[in-house]
């Protein structure tokens, strides 16, 4: 089979000029306690990955996409992961349209800034890193000047995140007052009016003395439901403007960053309307460095500060556990490299003193040779109540394993 796909890597890189890669990977995970509203197996599935590209004069072509086998939601599907042309029309500029994973912003698994959409279900369930970002619909533009840089994303339609609705996960349902899963698995209203449902996101950045400063805008809506229509029981998305800036630079043998973000919930300004997310103000702070040979540490620190939070408590629907005005998150990622960097350690936690409650993520991955890499890993869930973010989750604590063979 390697021979065969090697063989087809060099035919149509000799006679088109594609650039072929891609894996196949089955990976396996478990719940490890009962979950009355979901099944056993966090995740089971066989998955191919082919990944083409084509560079020629006028620009770059290129197309991926997933074959999945997925024995959870029993059921085999194709995933496109990037359909997109890249070229640069002028000297100052470059272009990317069509399908495309994007991102920016400073923090680590922590968002403020990056309102592109994410796959929640797939970080929560131990899939690989790279399908917590989903891919988006855009237009791309990047301007280089010398006083600063610009880039602009357009998307014609509205490119909502993959949120946890109860087919994968369980999670605190309000309505209900429980736990809930495949029980009571939420809808939403979709915004898939092009042109009306759109999307503007822009970013001004420039490098000043070694410090890598961003200015964001972003013009859409809650990339997650956080709008509740009671009586139809589904979710919608209210619209969202948001404006923020960040900065990043060496600091201390160390990279340090700053990031601040004001999310203005324009269908709820006033927090008047218990069933609107309310606005709010969001900062990052993060350090990391090298703390011996092959070892690294870092640590962030993450503010939620909900605006007009007395009206949100004085319009609370009675018996509904109130959010915290301030909610405040610590993360610190380990990553130790041994044997030659091919055994690779990590851990990743989330701790919400706010919340008492965080969330763990353990991994070993085993580079056994350049094609063949092994993965074991695990996401822990804790918390003091069922309703806070990660609290909610306790039932879909998991440990995974994978196998992958790459071309």
């Amino acid at each position: 089979m390697a021979v065969n796909g090697f063989a087809l890597q060099e035919r149509l890189d000799d006679k088109y000029g594609i650039n072929l890669n891609g894996f196949i990977e089955g990976r396996q995970g478990w719940r490890l306690q009962d979950d009355p509203y979901e099944k056993d197996a966090s995740i089971s599935e066989v998955r191919m990955q082919l990944d083409l590209s084509k560079d020629a004069d006028w620009g770059i072509i290129k197309l991926k996409g997933d074959l999945v086998d997925d024995q959870v939601e029993e059921k085999t599907y194709a995933e496109l992961r990037e359909l997109s042309f890249a070229f640069s029309p002028l000297d100052f500029m470059d272009a990317k349209i069509g399908r495309q994973t994007l991102t920016w912003g400073t923090g680590d698994l922590l968002f403020i800034n990056d309102l592109f959409p994410k796959d929640w279900k797939s970080f929560f369930i131990g899939r690989d890193d790279e399908y917590l970002k989903a891919p988006a619909d855009a237009i791309k533009g990047s301007l280089f000047f010398d006083l600063f840089n610009i880039d602009l994303v357009y998307s014609p339609v509205f490119n909502a995140s993959n949120y946890v609705d109860g087919t994968r996960l369980s999670y605190w349902n309000s309505m209900l007052s429980r736990t809930a899963g495949r029980d009571f698995i939420f809808d939403d209203i979709e915004r898939n009016s092009y042109f009306k449902d759109d999307e503007f996101a822009v970013r001004l950045s420039k490098n000043i003395g070694g410090v890598e400063l961003g200015f964001y805008g972003y013009n859409g809506f809650w990339k997650t439901p956080e709008g509740l229509d009671p009586k139809e029981s589904k979710l919608w998305y209210p619209e969202l403007s948001a404006y923020g800036a960040s900065a990043r630079g060496a600091l201390w043998g160390g990279i340090s960053n700053l990031e601040v973000g004001f999310y203005d919930s324009r269908d709820d300004r006033d927090g008047n309307d218990p069933y609107v997310r309310n606005s709010e103000i969001r900062t990052l702070a993060g350090f990391e460095r090298e703390l011996a040979p092959d070892f690294t540490g870092g640590f962030q620190y993450y503010l939620e500060w909900m605006q007009e939070y007395d009206s949100y408590k004085n319009t609370l629907p009675a018996g509904t556990a109130a959010k915290d005005e301030y909610r405040h998150v610590l993360t610190l990622r380990l990553t130790k490299l041994l044997m030659n960097q091919n055994l690779r350690l990590s851990l990743f936690t989330y701790y919400s003193p706010s919340d008492q409650d965080g969330y763990i993520r353990p991994k070993i991955h085993y580079k056994v040779t350049d094609q063949w890499a092994m993965e074991v890993g695990a996401n822990i869930f804790t918390g003091k109540e069922d309703y806070t973010f990660f609290g909610q989750f306790q039932d879909n604590t998991n440990a995974y394993a994978s196998v992958r063979w790459s071309f």
